[in-house]
């Protein structure tokens, strides 16, 4: 499908819809990946400020085949807000639609505008004693339409699951400009095709989502958190499992994690308070939330002790205040920003059945030895499988030393995944990253009912174009 690219003549008609605030600059900004393995490019960006501009906007974009990037927060690290080549498209950003519209905490339901901001809807929950469960670490600059858009996941999901299972409802533009009104409150609704999740992990390329109904959960009356250091990934697991024996659904996350990560911020972010004198290999931070009645600190120290007892663990602590929390978490969500700055070869955020986590740990660590030396730190979310397995060049060297075995690095490892019945794109989606790789592992019957679906609901392409699929 052919695009034209935006115009002055596009610009006008725009105008006559749009006021003179809702047009921005072409910043670098805008056109910028956290990873830098992309530039962007736009011939027009304009920020809405309600649906109908949004409606308008996708309206006359779509009568002159002019192509449209939305974009959130800018976060995505597979380059699905960049589009670095073809016909300059118009990128709709919706940074200026942060409203939250209501809140019914008898329901636990929020409705929230797409532009609103991660961390803002955590502190409008909070106001009314509710709790909005995702989180992931760019969460002061992420922005809830883009969660959706690529079904973003976090450290939160053993609990609470993936974005798409704390969403009822969502409000989307098509790409002819018709606005579907699905912001539903509703827990049951059996009234056909599930349209929600079709909009939720699109990434934009079937619908603009402009709002939201999300899912409060009461705040837990107790909450807890310790770092527990573990023989290895198979000793983690079982962990994992007397953790959820011993308190059930109260085990909110439990996350892995590597010397590596430990030693990257002693180089990328010395600030950071380190929480150990000596990084172990393999360590573990626990977070729990339980009942009235029910205390976090005793049922850690249960944990740790039968960790203890059963040879799982060999040291640990646990946090003694909100202050101690919060250095925890630190420096496990401060771990993908030491990575950035150290630049890594091949970063890789995969999936795989529990049970198999420690077998791919051991097996792909011999594959990559047997590329070249390089180091390794491998980190994520243990309880449900997804490891962010990311290869570093050795002190000394940067990562443009080892491009000639890039792709090679991320084939051997991607042929792992899915020879084990893994997933190559977890949580951060396809974007234009991981095309190939849909294409490569993705199932050619699933392949043709998405581009059927595409077809269908943009038939002139215009919704970022070349994401997800292949632009034809």
């Amino acid at each position: 499908m052919t695009l034209n690219p935006a115009t002055p003549d596009l610009a006008r008609a725009l105008r006559d819809h749009l006021p003179d605030r809702a047009f921005r600059e072409v910043t670098p900004a805008y056109l910028e990946e956290p990873r830098g393995r992309w530039a962007g490019h736009a011939g027009l960006v304009v920020a809405p400020e309600t649906t109908e501009q949004v409606a308008a906007v996708l309206r006359i974009c779509n009568a002159a085949r002019v192509g449209v990037l939305p974009y959130g927060g800018g976060t995505g690290l597979v380059g699905g807000q960049i589009m670095p080549d073809g016909p300059a498209p118009v990128l709709l950003s919706l940074e200026r639609m942060t409203a939250i519209r209501a809140v019914h905490p008898e329901e636990n339901v929020m409705v929230v505008e797409a532009g609103a901001i991660l961390s803002d809807i955590h502190d409008a929950a909070a106001a009314v004693d509710r709790l909005f469960p995702l989180s992931i670490a760019a969460k002061g600059s992420a922005r809830i339409g883009g969660n959706l858009a690529t079904n973003a996941g976090g450290v939160n999901v053993l609990r609470y699951g993936n974005a798409r299972d704390l969403c009822l409802g969502v409000e989307v533009v098509l790409a002819d400009g018709r606005i579907w009104n699905g912001l539903s409150r509703l827990r049951k609704d059996n009234t056909g095709y599930d349209l929600r999740h079709l909009m939720i992990g699109s990434e934009g390329t079937l619908g603009v989502i402009t709002a939201a109904s999300l899912k409060l959960v009461p705040r837990p009356a107790g909450e807890g958190t310790a770092l527990m250091v573990v023989e290895n990934p198979a000793a983690a697991l079982t962990l994992l499992a007397m953790a959820r024996d011993l308190m059930g659904e109260g085990v909110s996350a439990f996350e892995l994690m590597h010397a590596n990560g430990l030693h990257f911020l002693t180089q990328t972010l010395p600030d950071i308070r380190q929480p150990f004198a000596e990084a172990p290999e393999w360590f573990v931070l626990i977070d729990v939330g339980l009942a009235h009645g029910l205390d976090p600190a005793t049922a850690l120290e249960t944990l740790f002790e039968r960790g203890v007892e059963a040879g799982l663990v060999t040291d640990g602590m646990i946090a003694q205040n909100e202050a101690q929390r919060h250095q925890f978490w630190e420096v496990r969500e401060q771990i993908p920003e030491a990575n950035r700055r150290v630049g890594a070869v091949s970063s890789h955020d995969i999936s795989l059945p529990l049970g198999l986590v420690a077998e791919f740990i051991a097996r792909a660590d011999v594959l990559i030895a047997g590329i070249g030396d390089f180091r390794i730190n491998c980190f994520g979310h243990l309880g449900d499988g997804n490891l962010h397995y990311n290869v570093f060049p050795l002190p000394g060297k940067t990562r443009a030393d080892h491009l000639d075995v890039r792709d090679h690095v991320k084939h051997v490892l991607h042929d792992l995944v899915h020879e084990m019945g893994g997933s190559v794109s977890a949580e951060h989606g396809i974007g234009r990253l991981k095309i190939d790789d849909l294409e490569r592992y993705g199932d050619p019957v699933k392949l043709d009912m998405m581009r059927a679906i595409k077809a269908t609901l943009d038939p002139q392409g215009i919704l970022n174009p070349g994401a997800v699929l292949r632009q034809v």
